[in-house]
């Protein structure tokens, strides 16, 4: 009875999504207040009865109703219930499901959060994401149910979790990502709304930017989670791959990147509203095109869900109606849109639009070198492999460019700089990041790196940048310095771009002195690893809750002194009967000691991959600084805007006049 009360407040939310996406138009079109007023009920409603489906499908997770197909495909009577919760968006159907519940809290958001915002403008905006979620529920209904049932004969236990999953990454690392993912959609029904009302303005981009950089912030954090989880969980120590997957989820954050930069300028200088428009359809579109590639099948990958192709039409469906129907409202409208601001070639804006150009730049490039062996196979042409050769040579140089351009964007005046103005700036600052950059490869490893060099001295050039940013804004009149007078979102600006060089520092670090070793090791050997010693002590048996392992006892000592005691270990899952390597790691700021347990070799040795990553954790960091530089503008935003708000009312506006979308 519960999952048939899930399916059916699904279907109930449909009807809602129904409602809100075509009501809302029609009350703005024929000027209907009483209609304009129902997109909030009705996104109240949308959302509300997508969480009792969601909930009520986690409730049979939990109580191990095996005659739901999709829980006895994903779960087991053994499985921790943490596990069971989670294995919620751990398969196809239950992760469209979350992807739509994300996208229905946003809507809700949307619609607590716009109460400044003129009552016509969040009807469109409402409406647009009302359609998106008409899209994505009829998508589960039609062929992708959670709740389909396997009566009259169903089994009395579950095939389980795939072992890859049962882990604290499947907990936080997908709601992360989706919740990033559809975040985006956000600016795009913003971006909708406004080509719908014809007036694009400076206050448009202003109440879009914070749900933009939210949903930045939650991607930045789900990519940055995902590479840490297959870090650790995979057993071969990388941290990207440039597997088809990850270049989905990193394509949208690029767009995304550029689109928040776009918007800064539109509205700060009333400029860049093409760039802004198209952007925000782009970065969206590339999220419709990443759940098409991930869950039609056309993609082979540790990540992907690779479903059935009949799926995969109905989303390239959906690609081609969301892409072309904004594109196409795009064309119509485009001549209403003017960025009357001009700026010199010397000024902000012609920095932030080379990064920009930058950031799509390397972005389509990832998207050809992503779909290219899918045209290729799709044409009869054979199968090819476009790897991490083809990504490093193109992609590196592009952002070396772009970190460059990061360094000059926060010091260069808007319009048009005074003479002699950057170099003033920017001359210490150069000087002392090539020293820097110079120096650190002799004071760490003793002796010149050419890639260290360009790492590190673009990481100090990013971070002196800043600071100086910082420095400038908090300079007063009278030669004192009042840091509590550098405005919160400029703070938040210095730590997302200090977040950018801390993990382009950690890339570089651990791409220049990583160091592997595998070797045959017996009780009482010893193995030297940049350093430190590595005594193998043996194994022992281990259980789990629904695994059964062996644990390595493995020592790690630096000069002679205990560190601490590693425990990788090689389990078996006693449903699934399947071999898992669980490494075990030992993190410090500046290094890990990364350690698997490989096969056994007979008479108690086995074999043993080690490894030493240096500051391979500032690659994390690094995502983690960015998000929260987004948060701190989140916060300063909503500040201004209130105030702005209340400025807008105290104005003498006619009511006509969209000046707060």
């Amino acid at each position: 009875m519960i999952p048939e009360l899930g399916h059916f407040a699904l279907i109930i939310g449909f009807a809602f999504a129904l409602c809100l996406s075509i009501v809302p138009l029609i009350g703005v079109a024929q000027k209907n207040q009483q209609l304009i007023n129902s997109a909030k009920p009705l996104s109240l409603g949308l959302f509300v009865f997508v969480a009792i489906s969601i909930v009520l499908l986690a409730y049979s997770f939990t109580v191990d109703d095996f005659s739901v197909k999709y829980i006895a495909g994903h779960s087991n009577s053994l499985l921790p219930y943490y596990f069971k919760i989670s294995a919620v968006w751990g398969g196809h159907e239950g992760s469209m499901l979350f992807w739509v519940f994300a996208l229905t809290g946003w809507t809700f958001a949307v619609s607590i959060y716009s109460k400044q915002l003129e009552k016509e403008f969040v009807a469109r905006v409402l409406a647009v994401m009302g359609m998106i979620a008409v899209g994505f529920i009829f998508f589960i209904l039609l062929t992708s149910n959670p709740f389909e049932r396997l009566l009259p004969n169903f089994p009395m236990e579950g095939r389980d979790l795939n072992p890859l999953l049962q882990d604290i990454g499947l907990i936080i690392h997908p709601p992360m990502l989706y919740m990033g993912y559809v975040g985006f959609s956000v600016a795009f029904a913003f971006a909708i709304a406004a080509l719908m009302a014809g007036k694009m303005d400076a206050a448009w981009a202003r109440w879009s930017r914070p749900w933009t950089v939210a949903a930045w912030s939650f991607l930045s954090v789900g990519i940055a989670l995902g590479s840490w989880w297959a870090y650790y969980e995979l057993g071969w120590g990388g941290w990207w791959f440039w597997d088809p997957v990850e270049n989905v989820s990193f394509m949208p954050w690029l767009a995304g990147t550029a689109l928040i930069h776009a918007l800064a300028v539109t509205e700060q200088r009333n400029a860049f509203k093409h760039w802004t428009l198209l952007l925000a359809i782009f970065t969206f579109s590339l999220n419709l095109l990443g759940a098409f590639l991930v869950r039609s099948g056309v993609i082979t990958s540790v990540h992907s869900f690779a479903v059935d192709p009949g799926r995969g039409i109905y989303l390239l469906v959906l690609l081609a109606i969301g892409i072309g129907g904004s594109l196409t409202i795009y064309a119509l409208k485009a001549t209403n849109v003017k960025s009357p601001s001009r700026f010199t070639l010397y000024s902000r804006e012609s920095a932030i639009l080379v990064a920009m150009s930058i950031l799509v730049t390397a972005c389509v490039t990832i998207l050809l070198g992503t779909l290219y062996p899918l045209i290729i196979d799709a044409m009869g042409l054979g199968k090819i492999s476009v790897g991490a050769p083809y990504f490093n040579a193109v992609f590196i140089p592009m952002m070396i460019t772009l970190f460059i351009f990061m360094g000059i964007g926060p010091l260069i005046r808007w319009k048009k700089a005074r003479k002699g103005e950057l170099s003033k700036h920017l001359n210490a600052i150069s000087v002392f990041s090539v020293l820097f950059g110079i120096v650190w490869p002799f004071l760490f490893a003793g002796e010149f790196n050419i890639m260290v060099f360009v790492g590190t001295t673009l990481g100090c050039w990013i971070v002196l940048a800043v600071l100086k940013d910082v420095f400038n804004n908090a300079k007063q009149a009278d030669g004192s310095f009042k840091l509590s007078a550098v405005p919160l979102n400029h703070i938040g600006m210095a730590i997302a771009h200090a977040g950018i060089a801390v993990t382009v520092i950690g890339v570089t670090m651990v791409a220049s002195y990583e160091r592997e070793v595998n070797v045959k090791m017996s009780p009482g050997d010893t193995v030297d690893l940049s350093g430190y010693t590595i005594e193998f002590a043996g194994t022992k048996n281990a259980l789990g809750p629904n695994y059964s392992a062996i644990e390595g006892q493995v020592k790690v000592l630096l000069d002679g002194e205990f560190i601490t005691l590693l425990t990788p270990q090689q389990r078996t899952y006693k449903v699934q009967t399947m071999g898992m390597t669980e490494a075990a790691i030992h993190t410090t700021l500046i290094r890990d000691i990364y350690v698997a347990l490989g096969d056994p070799l007979g008479n108690g040795a086995w074999s043993i991959r080690m490894y030493y990553k240096p500051f391979i954790v500032w690659i994390w960091l690094g995502g983690f600084f960015m998000a929260l530089g987004g948060i701190l503008a989140i916060i300063s935003k909503r500040r201004r805007n209130r105030v702005s708000a209340k400025a807008d009312k105290q104005s003498q506006i006619p009511p006509n006049v969209l000046h707060e979308a």
